[in-house]
């Protein structure tokens, strides 16, 4: 029996036999099939292919986990390291024996926090690994491929986690999209982790957001003003997206609001 792991969005099945006949996050329109079919791998065949987990520090109490050579999506994971535990944001497919002494090193894991599906990876394995729960928007259940004991759903707007961290649903992407906000971030000024609910673009003076980041469908205007109403009250200098290298270092906060605007005035009048 193996856990299946999906090459192209990352996540990790439930045990069988036999690779599943298909994904169903890659099924669905916000992501996809690869040109060479759907194809499967299990952990230890990632690291018989030489994948291995690289870190790199974001800024102060704050590690970038990824894989290389890019594995699925190329997302990385950020361990946010707070007084009272740490915490995992957002997940990668590959867990090893060298990424788990890397972080026991600073702390360990006291729970898992997800975005939404197509980051959660191979959240079970790390979970049980570290004995901590994952805690997921109850409106993206349908999307966990493993179930497991250590997935708990919280529902509502936001969910408090010790110290001081918010998880926020912003929707958009997936019902249940989900960004972190860390209030000591960048040295008490605030940071978002944000994944693709909210993605810094090539300016990295703008974010952007979508239905469909592969297949290029837009958001409604309902959704991009729930997202900018919602994220409003929350302050941040800097906004962390879902791989290396893609963040608003500074004036984050202003940035969301003014990205927003801007897509809305597109979907109004084109630009020009």
């Amino acid at each position: 029996m193996e856990h299946w792991i999906c090459v192209t969005c990352g996540s990790q099945f439930e045990a069988r036999e036999t690779p599943p006949e298909s994904c169903p996050i890659c099924d669905d329109q916000r992501q996809y099939v690869g040109y060479n079919g759907q194809q499967w791998t299990t952990l230890a065949g990632m690291s018989r292919d030489g994948f291995h987990n690289i870190f790199k520090e974001e800024e102060p109490n704050l590690l970038g986990i990824g894989t290389e050579p890019v594995f699925a999506i190329g997302q990385r994971a950020l361990l946010v390291q707070t007084p009272k535990g740490n915490v995992l944001w957002d997940c990668i497919s590959l867990l090893d024996d060298e990424t788990v002494a890397e972080v026991q090193k600073r702390g360990g894991i006291s729970a898992i926090a997800i975005s939404h599906p197509h980051y959660y990876g191979s959240m079970v394995a790390w979970a049980r690994r570290f004995e901590v729960p994952i805690y997921l928007h109850e409106a993206d259940r349908q999307w966990v491929m493993r179930p497991d004991e250590h997935v708990i759903f919280w529902s509502g707007e936001t969910q408090l986690l010790p110290p001081d961290l918010t998880l926020i649903r912003l929707g958009g992407h997936f019902p249940g999209g989900t960004v972190l906000h860390w209030p000591a971030g960048v040295g008490g000024k605030g940071a978002l982790l944000a994944g693709d609910i909210i993605t810094v673009v090539a300016d990295r003076r703008f974010v952007s957001f979508m239905y469909s980041y592969p297949n290029l469908i837009p958001l409604p205007a309902a959704e991009i003003n729930r997202i900018r109403d919602t994220i409003a009250p929350y302050q941040f200098e800097r906004l962390y997206a879902a791989w290396f290298g893609r963040v608003v270092m500074a004036n984050a906060h202003q940035a969301v609001q003014r990205s927003a605007e801007r897509y809305l005035q597109a979907l109004e009048k084109p630009l020009g």
